[in-house]
Formats: structure tokens, C-alpha cells, sequence
């Protein structure tokens, strides 16, 4: 049995705001003050969405701005803190990442978000069928090979999300090469019966969280020493059999509010997830201890 710590990653808000859940922070005062407490609570890393990354956000400067002013008021609290952003809107990489770069170099973040192949984010309408409007996002050939280079250069780890079977081969392949970024976080994200955004009643993508799924993606890892954790985007990881397979397999958990818009908040998922850890013979990791298991370079 696996006694290691577990990464608990905590992610605090991303799509889901206050009109889907009152508890959950926008501000970057309100951000700063939730990562804090799930700090204190057990999580080693906390993920967060500014609001303006859900314009077409391509001054990257004015959207590290909104970043930095919530980060650096945890680190005066939590100078150990694992703390990353999302991307943001427009036409190119540069654009969508940019913002990275300055987060970086002011020294705020240890890692930074990119989810290495392309997927359709749709879901169910009311009639049970396909919804016509959907997101499809995009993340090309090139896109992936730009983040992986400057993630190396800037020294920051890649912290991925796996939506699908095909986007785990980008890390595997890099690893294969002796080319991957040190810090590299690999999630599989799996998703329930809920709609990743407010009027999808259910998703048509990823894998249900079965662990049927999850046997598919380790059997993929084979031997390779990639760091991977699980979450459901479309509902409660902690309430599928998945989130204690991967605590005794030696992986790692992902909760939060973005996850799972209709949880109680944030903090009741971290305080479920840091039980499930303890009952299983493992505790959560401090961000000392996940930077040291990630191999973060900083």
C-alpha cells in the first residue's frame, strides 16, 4: 500500500461564479482569502480563474495584474504556496499564455495551466440530444510544443488536464524523448452526469469516472514516473469509486468548486478529500512536500 502524501489540488472557482454557487470567490480578495484557508485545511496547490479570462483577454499584462494582486497576498501569508492561473482568451498561443510569462518572472507561480490536445466541450439540451452551441477548444501540434518550451525555460511545471485518452500520449511522448518539462502534473479528468456549462444537462466528452476508465489510463502510464491525479469535472470525484482507486494507486486528487459547482464549497470538498486520504493510509501533502514529489525546478 501506498503511504506517500497526497497532492490535494483545489480548484477555487473557474466557470462556475456566483450565480451558480454564492460560495465561491471572484474578487482577488476573495481568492486570495479562500486559498488561504484551504492552505490551512490540507491542500498542497490551489488553481484559479481571474475574471477577465473569460474575455477576449489579449493584454497579458493587465490579466497577470488581476493574478498577481490575489497571488502575492497569499504568499505574504503562505510563502510556500502552489498557486497557478487559467488561460486566457485570444487568436494565439501567445495570447491565450502570455500572462504566464509575467506571473513567472515576478515569481508568484510555480507552474502554469495547458491541456496538451483539442476537444469538443459540449453537452445534452433538454430534448436529451446534442446541444448545437458548444466550445471547442483548441489546443494544436504547435501550441503544445510552444508551452513545453517556455514552461522549461521559465522554469515552471505544466500542470495538464487530460481530457481525453489521446491528449495523455503529448506528456508520454515527451517523457519518452527525455524532453519533459521537470514539475509535470498530468490529471485525468473524467466527467459524471452533469453539464460542464450552466445549460447542458449532461457532457460529450472525456470518460465517465468508472474505474474501468482510470485502469485505461495507468495502463497507458505503464512504468513512466509521471505524477497523475483524478478529478470529475461534472460532479463529485468524492462520491465515485475512482477518487479512492487512485489514493491507493499512488495518485493524486483534484477537488473544488470548479469541478463541482453544486458542492457545499470548497473547503467541505478538501475536508472529504483529506478524510478519504487518512482513512486510506495516506495524508495530504504540504506544498513543500508536492513541489518535492512534482520535481518542481523552483
Amino acid at each position: 500500500m501506498n503511504n506517500s502524501p497526497v497532492i490535494i489540488e483545489v480548484a477555487i472557482n473557474g466557470i462556475t461564479r456566483k450565480d451558480r454557487n454564492p460560495t465561491v470567490p471572484e474578487t482577488p480578495e476573495e481568492i486570495a482569502a479562500e486559498a488561504i484557508a484551504c492552505f490551512e485545511e490540507g491542500a498542497a496547490m490551489i488553481h484559479s480563474h481571474a475574471t477577465s479570462s473569460y474575455r477576449d483577454q489579449t493584454d497579458s499584462k493587465a490579466l497577470a495584474k488581476e493574478y498577481q494582486d490575489a497571488y502575492e497576498a497569499v504568499l505574504d501569508s503562505r510563502p510556500d504556496a502552489i498557486l497557478y492561473p487559467t488561460l486566457s482568451g485570444g487568436a494565439t498561443i501567445q495570447e491565450r499564455w502570455g500572462h504566464h510569462e509575467h506571473l513567472a518572472n515576478a515569481g508568484v507561480i510555480h507552474c502554469g495551466a495547458f491541456d496538451p490536445g483539442s476537444v469538443n466541450l459540449a453537452g445534452l439540451g433538454a430534448d436529451g440530444l446534442p446541444k448545437p452551441e458548444g466550445y471547442v477548444y483548441i489546443n494544436s501540434p504547435s501550441d503544445i510544443r510552444y508551452v513545453m518550451e517556455r514552461c522549461t525555460e521559465l522554469r515552471i511545471g505544466p500542470n495538464m488536464a487530460m481530457y481525453e485518452p489521446g491528449f495523455f500520449r503529448a506528456p508520454l511522448a515527451y517523457h519518452a524523448a527525455g524532453k519533459l518539462p521537470p514539475g509535470t502534473f498530468s490529471k485525468f479528468y473524467f466527467t459524471g452526469d452533469a453539464g460542464y456549462f450552466p445549460d447542458h444537462k449532461g457532457a460529450l466528452f472525456s470518460a465517465p469516472p468508472l474505474p474501468e476508465s482510470l485502469e485505461m489510463y495507468l495502463a497507458m502510464l505503464g512504468d513512466a514516473p509521471l505524477v497523475w491525479a483524478v478529478t470529475v469535472i461534472t460532479g463529485s470525484l468524492l462520491d465515485t469509486e475512482i477518487a479512492a482507486m487512485a489514493v491507493e494507486r499512488g495518485g493524486h486528487l483534484r477537488v473544488g468548486l470548479e469541478d463541482n459547482p453544486t458542492a457545499e464549497s470548497n473547503l467541505s470538498e478538501l475536508r472529504r478529500a483529506v478524510d478519504l486520504c487518512e482513512s486510506l493510509g495516506r495524508r495530504p501533502a504540504t506544498p513543500t512536500e508536492a513541489k518535492e514529489i512534482l520535481g518542481m525546478p523552483r
